[in-house]
């Protein structure tokens, strides 16, 4: 009795602290058996809800798994999202340190048939034909297959990074049956690439970011119409929009307990907010653990909609910490600050390090940035650009952390 009265003094901030943490491990393990089965000779569970991937014709699982952790050392993720029904699955010749598509290819080695299941993405950034051609042999090699689903130009910031010779590029990889589809991911400036890609007709599929804090914007819903008309395969990326709740606000506090008393946590709803959309075929998250593959495996078989007012406070809370997230549109800052540092690019990697929890993904991917930008990211005057920015962020401040932390 004395501990039922010690837990009914607890606030309701108190309460939601503590779900946050305790309740998602709890959920987690809860979800994990049901999927998995208490069977232990149940090798595969039923697959996932499966959407049309736009002009290719190809049904893919609404749930991709992202690669971008060491799968070598990782196989029971690969074996647990394929019996799970995740079965796109998505990597790149540098995520993992390079061991990402290695870990998928030695999966393949001792499961051939699963092959066959598996809708199969890698990446490379843009470059000459003759580069691009032998990255690609690479990942094949590493891979371990002939041919890969889908091959997508990496991180571009405009469509002309990838103008005629690659369009060529592609065409010549298709008939050779090294790649069925091609096109490419973008974090920055995605309503311009998309709105452009529209216009062409080689481009089979777009990988962007995309989430509650994104989706309503006129723009946005100006290129995803155009992408839909035009036959484009839409994949959503990055659709955590910035991170978990951490109660820190009253939107934040309403939010998260509104979604407890349904029944999900708010990374569940931020998934659910996307699929809402019908035109988004996947969503391809970042799942390096069991506890968040189990948990979005639930938010994806999880036929419950979102209504209007979950909708209602996931836009409250879009507008209540819009100044704490980049949306993206580097073209804005980049221009104002002169054009010598990639400030969307930065603004990722402290996105990984500080959100995502991931120090190293976030490291390796600054590593990735010119030499000339990682030297001049604290000399800078970034005046005109914080002016500039749409979400008004300390984009002086933030870059001297990103320094200071991923140096």
């Amino acid at each position: 009795m004395a501990e039922m009265e010690k837990q009914n003094r607890l606030t309701r901030r108190d309460f939601l602290k503590t779900v946050g943490l305790g309740g998602m491990a709890a959920t987690s393990l809860e979800v994990a058996r049901a999927v998995a089965g208490t069977d232990q000779g149940e090798s595969k569970a039923p697959t996932l809800p499966r959407r049309k991937l736009g002009k290719t014709g190809v049904e893919v699982s609404i749930l991709s798994l992202g690669g971008m952790f060491d799968t070598v050392n990782n196989q029971l993720m690969l074996r647990q999202a394929y019996n799970w029904g995740v079965t796109y699955w998505d990597t790149a010749e540098g995520y993992g340190n390079g061991l990402s598509e290695e870990g998928i290819g030695r999966f393949f080695t001792r499961n051939p048939d699963a092959r066959k299941d598996i809708f199969l993405v890698t990446k490379t950034r843009p470059g000459a034909p003759e580069k691009m051609t032998a990255s690609l042999e690479t990942s094949l090699k590493k891979l371990n297959t002939n041919t890969v689903d889908l091959f997508l130009c990496h991180g571009i910031t405009a469509v002309t990074e990838i103008g005629d010779p690659i369009k060529d590029w592609a065409a010549q990889m298709k008939k050779e049956g090294k790649i069925k589809f091609f096109g490419f991911s973008t974090h920055t400036n995605m309503e311009d690439c998309l709105l452009a890609a529209a216009k062409l007709n080689w481009i089979d599929v777009i990988m962007f970011t995309y989430n509650f804090r994104l989706m309503d914007t006129p723009k946005m819903k100006e290129a995803l119409a155009a992408c839909v008309a035009s036959g484009i395969g839409l994949v959503a990326m990055k659709t955590q929009g910035g991170g978990p709740v951490k109660t820190d606000s009253e939107a934040e506090l309403a939010m998260a307990g509104r979604f407890l008393e349904r029944g999900f946590t708010d990374k569940q709803a931020k998934l659910k907010a996307v699929w809402e959309n019908p035109n988004i075929s996947c969503i391809c998250s970042q799942m390096p653990s069991l506890t968040i593959l189990s948990t979005n495996v639930a938010a994806a078989r999880d036929l419950t909609k979102m209504g209007r007012n979950d909708l209602e406070l996931l836009d409250r809370f879009a507008m209540e910490t819009c100044s704490g997230y980049c949306a993206g549109c580097g073209h804005i800052c980049q221009e104002a600050a002169g054009g010598t540092v990639p400030v969307s690019d930065v603004m990722r990697c402290l996105m990984y390090y500080r959100d995502y929890g991931d120090r190293d993904l976030a490291r390796e991917v600054y590593a990735g940035l010119s030499e000339e930008a990682r030297a001049r990211l604290t000399e800078v005057d970034y005046a005109k650009a914080e002016r500039a920015c749409p979400q008004g962020l300390a984009i002086a401040e933030l870059m001297r952390e990103a320094s200071r932390l991923l140096a």
